[in-house]
């Protein structure tokens, strides 16, 4: 029943906000929604029975993280939301459809992850595109238009090559006609190990489009930049978890077939191309939101390493992700209050945001230091441990490769962030920076607050419960 919920109740209020197209009423039901997600979340996580497994849903060891992390990010956007839509003259009736399709773009995210069917999964990944393409070009200009052309286009590629990557894998399976990953796990062993490695091969390059993976990584960050702030922190906090989520479960069965060594070869491949894309472009950048979009591929790639080394490493790369979705989300969220105050997304046109509005400017600043793994930062223990399995497993050349271009990426962002920070603002225009900083809300900083204040408890102290539900997910990703 509560499943259900989850997944029926965005398509009651899309039906609500149609007749009742009120800004308030719009508020209501964004926040209505994450507050039951996030209610469900934490009723399987007091008991599990309370949240009974349907058919073709479920949530288990594996996915709890992705959906409880979801949960957190879309509350504090939400909420955030509320105050940013209300510093935007747009009319009630696009803001309806902004809401709409915000609570489907959820919707959607939490089906590919709740799915306990590849197939289903699919379908769910796929309606991400529809739904969130609306999104990125919410602002209707020339460069969200392209934007989201360009997503629609290349996330396509990638759903149809996943979709030829399951056709592959039904192919290797023989005789079995199901889709369900606990059926597929069962028979993985009797798998033809030629098209297993070509389906995993099809779907590691389809859904890690999704991802933001290079070389399939080239929608993300114009989709990232263009897409209004709120729906950047959800594509990149939620929408790559979920494409992350569906790719362990296919590492899964090619680990059960003996073909292990097979997928770690390409996801480390992909994942530290990922790192030489980052690390390459950051130093060309001139638009802040761009930047934390390639932040955003450089973090997927790091997790794709820390899942193809394994052991250790997929742990590391779990506390990652748990790291990096609530940081970038505080990252892209800080971001927007930047453009209020700044009316630019140009690195050129932002400076002294700390003398301009402090509380921004420290948020900002925070956020820098967490992304880029400074201790307490969580990102500095799963960087620690992946360098150390490195070490370990004798992979001394990947570990020179990881530190070196971690360190690049780290001045390509300090290069920005800093001059951002600290600098001095126009003169000429400080009057109207004052008045748009006085246009933020408390809502546009705290979520940011809870959000960064999570991610450096958490690297200092680490539960025993989320160390538990670690533990057992990387069981059931065959780690």
């Amino acid at each position: 029943m509560m499943i259900n919920l989850l997944l029926i109740f965005p398509l009651v209020a899309c039906l609500l906000l149609a007749l009742f197209r009120k800004k308030l009423f719009n508020n209501i039901m964004l926040v209505g929604y994450s507050l039951i997600h996030m209610g469900i979340s934490v009723a399987y996580c007091i008991n599990p029975e309370l949240v009974p497994a349907t058919k073709y849903f479920s949530i288990d060891h594996t996915n709890f993280i992705f959906l409880i992390l979801l949960s957190i990010v879309y509350l504090a956007v939400a909420i955030y939301n509320c105050g940013y839509m209300k510093n935007e003259d747009i009319s009630n009736n696009k803001l309806t459809r902004y809401s709409c399709m915000t609570m489907i773009f959820v919707l959607a995210i939490t089906g590919a992850i709740l799915s306990n069917n590849l197939g289903l999964a699919w379908v769910f990944i796929e309606a991400t595109t529809l739904a969130s393409a609306y999104l990125i070009c919410f602002e209707n200009t020339k460069h969200s238009i392209e934007a989201a052309w360009k997503y629609v286009f290349i996330c396509s590629i990638g759903i149809a090559l996943a979709f030829v990557g399951i056709i592959l894998l039904t192919v290797s399976s023989g005789s079995m006609n199901s889709l369900a990953y606990n059926d597929i796990y069962i028979h993985a062993l009797s798998f033809n190990p030629y098209w297993l490695k070509l389906a995993y091969v099809f779907i590691l390059f389809g859904i890690g489009t999704k991802m933001g993976l290079a070389p399939v990584h080239f929608w993300l960050p114009d989709a990232h930049s263009e897409a209004p702030t709120p729906i950047s922190a959800l594509l990149s906090a939620g929408l790559l978890n979920s494409a992350f989520l569906i790719i362990l479960k296919v590492y899964r069965i090619v680990v059960i077939a003996n073909c292990g060594g097979f997928a770690h070869g390409m996801m480390l491949t992909m994942g530290f191309l990922s790192l030489f894309i980052a690390a390459v472009f950051l130093y060309y950048i001139s638009n802040y939101k761009r930047m934390l979009a390639y932040s955003s591929i450089e973090n997927m790639g790091i997790l794709m390493i820390g899942a193809g080394l394994g052991g250790v490493a997929l742990y590391a790369a779990i506390l990652h992700m748990i790291a990096h979705s609530l940081v970038k989300a505080s990252f892209f969220l800080t971001s927007g209050n930047v453009l209020t105050i700044f009316g630019s997304k140009k690195i050129k046109s932002v400076s002294g945001i700390l003398k301009l509005d402090r509380k921004t400017g420290w948020l900002w600043v925070a956020s820098f230091l967490a992304i880029c793994a400074f201790p307490p930062s969580l990102l500095f223990i799963s960087e620690f441990l992946m360098i150390k399995t490195m070490l370990v497993q004798q992979h001394f050349v990947l570990c020179i490769m990881f530190v070196v271009l971690l360190t690049i990426i780290l001045f390509g962002l300090a290069k920005s962030a800093i001059k951002m920070s600290f600098g001095e603002p126009n003169k000429n225009k400080l009057e109207i920076y004052e008045t748009n900083a006085k246009k933020l809300t408390f809502g546009m900083y705290a979520p940011q607050v809870v959000m960064l204040t999570l991610a450096f408890v958490l690297g200092c102290y680490i539960p025993t419960c989320l160390d538990n539900v670690i533990s057992a997910a990387i069981v059931g990703f065959g780690g």
